[in-house]
This record gives C-alpha cells, sequence and structure tokens, in this order.
C-alpha cells in the first residue's frame, strides 16, 4: 500500500510541472499591449527564457519545451557563448531564484531564409537539463494536425521594447493579448511576404516589439498553453494597428521532433 502511494505521489510530481500548465496562473486582461505593455504575473509562463550575452544584455526570448531543449527564432543568432535564463521575470532585480544555463547545441532550421524570415526557427539543446518546479516548467507544442483559427485570442510574452523608441527594454516581463489572423487577411497588410510557414496575430491596439523576438506565441488548447508561434518580424515602427508575423510551429513540428529524436 505504502510503495502504491509512494508511486502515486511521483506520478502527481511529474504530472505538477506537465506543459502548458503554470503553477501560478496567468492573469490576462483582455487586448492589452507588450507596446504600452502589461506586466504578467510574476512567473506565470514559466517557459518564458531570456537569452542573454556574456554581459547580461537581453537580445531573444525564447520557450522551454522540455528540460533540455528551448525553441527560439533563428534570426535571434543564438551561439554556445550565449546564456538561457530561466526563471526570471524581474530582469533588475538580483533576488529571483533565476537558473543560469550553458548552451551546449544550436541547431537552425536549414532552410531558414534571412531575407524572406522563412522558417524562422532554432531549437537550444541545453549544456544540463533545467530544474523544473514552480517558477520553470515547459509549454506544450502544437502538433502538426492542430488547427488555430483566424479570430482566436492568443497571448504572447517578452522583455521587448514597450514602444519603438523607447530607450531600453522594460526589467519585468510583459504580456499582450491578440487574435490571430488568417493567413488572407494578414496579406492584406503585408502581401506575398506571408508565406504558409507564417502565422499572424495583432493589428488589434497591441504588437510585440523589438527584443520579444524568439519568443512565444501561445494559446489555449483542451486546457494547456500551447506554443502556436514563435516571434519573428513586424513592423520597424511596432504598430499596434500591423500584425506581428510569427513563425509557425504546426508547420515546423515534424522538424522539431527529428532534431530533438537525434540529439
Amino acid at each position: 500500500m505504502a510503495f502504491l502511494w509512494i508511486l502515486s505521489c511521483l506520478a502527481f510530481v511529474g504530472a505538477a510541472y506537465g506543459c502548458g500548465d503554470p503553477a501560478i496562473p496567468p492573469i490576462i486582461t483582455g487586448y492589452s499591449r507588450i507596446v504600452n505593455g502589461e506586466e504578467a504575473v510574476p512567473h506565470s509562463w514559466p517557459w518564458q527564457v531570456s537569452l542573454q550575452d556574456y554581459t547580461g544584455f537581453h537580445f531573444c526570448g525564447g520557450s522551454l519545451i522540455n528540460e533540455n531543449w528551448v525553441v527560439t527564432a533563428a534570426h535571434c543568432n543564438v551561439r554556445t557563448s550565449h546564456r538561457v535564463i530561466l526563471g526570471e521575470h524581474d530582469r533588475s532585480s538580483n533576488a529571483e531564484s533565476i537558473q543560469v544555463m550553458a548552451v551546449g547545441k544550436v541547431f537552425k532550421h536549414p532552410q531558414y531564409n534571412g531575407f524572406t524570415i522563412n522558417n524562422d526557427i532554432l531549437l537550444i539543446k541545453l549544456a544540463q537539463p533545467a530544474q523544473l518546479n514552480m517558477r520553470v516548467s515547459p509549454v506544450c507544442v502544437a502538433a502538426t494536425s492542430d488547427n488555430f483559427p483566424g479570430g482566436m485570442r492568443c497571448v504572447t510574452s517578452g522583455w521587448g521594447l514597450t514602444r519603438s523608441n523607447a530607450p531600453d527594454t522594460p526589467a519585468r516581463l510583459q504580456q499582450a493579448s491578440l487574435p490571430l489572423l488568417t493567413n488572407d487577411n494578414c496579406r492584406r497588410f503585408w502581401g506575398n511576404k506571408i508565406t504558409d510557414i507564417m502565422i499572424c496575430a495583432g493589428a488589434s491596439g497591441a504588437s510585440s516589439c523589438m527584443g520579444d523576438s524568439g519568443g512565444p506565441l501561445v494559446c489555449e488548447k483542451s486546457g494547456a498553453w500551447t506554443l502556436v508561434g514563435i516571434v519573428s518580424w513586424g513592423s520597424g515602427t511596432c504598430s499596434t494597428s500591423t500584425p506581428g508575423v510569427y513563425a509557425r510551429v504546426t508547420k515546423l513540428r515534424s522538424w522539431m521532433d527529428q532534431i530533438i529524436a537525434a540529439n
């Protein structure tokens, strides 16, 4: 009996940090902005990572997808000299129990195109596994067969600029609720720059901005937050009336699975 109880407790510990289920729930107040931001509830997006150089400069976001792997944008140009910071909310605070992880290996999508920004995805294998806890846990990853329709409300998060001419990125993690657009609708703004490996969100008074790149666009599916997009590109002025463009995870999932299985 005791043995069964121990097993069930172990199962619960595993389940406690299942994907897409923050131990600290987020609070999302409608269509708020990262540009003119809304601060996230601390640690309510526990898969959010900050990618930093050796000086501690934050240059991109990313998402923890399991204890060994982080996904970000190819255009972030991650190198093994960079660092992955987990469990952070306030980058100006020294009181947070963050995990500073070394980059073990970097896998940029072989078809990434820096001119069209197509296939804008990069996988980081951490040098050591992350310690999952209340503040660090993975996001679910959209399956190839998943469908996320235009109009669905999703959330993006990051430490990117809160206005395009701001002198510095914010210290505290920001979030914004955004509607998805169909690609046909998105082409009304961006024309044939939009490929089927991209998904658009915003144009609703909210926008991702510089410094958010590589970070998550998550949608709720069956009660779990699921990674649907990776912050990729958009308006140079972070206009909130123009949709932001994200790498479409459903189209990139099979490549992700191949890389992770082989490494």
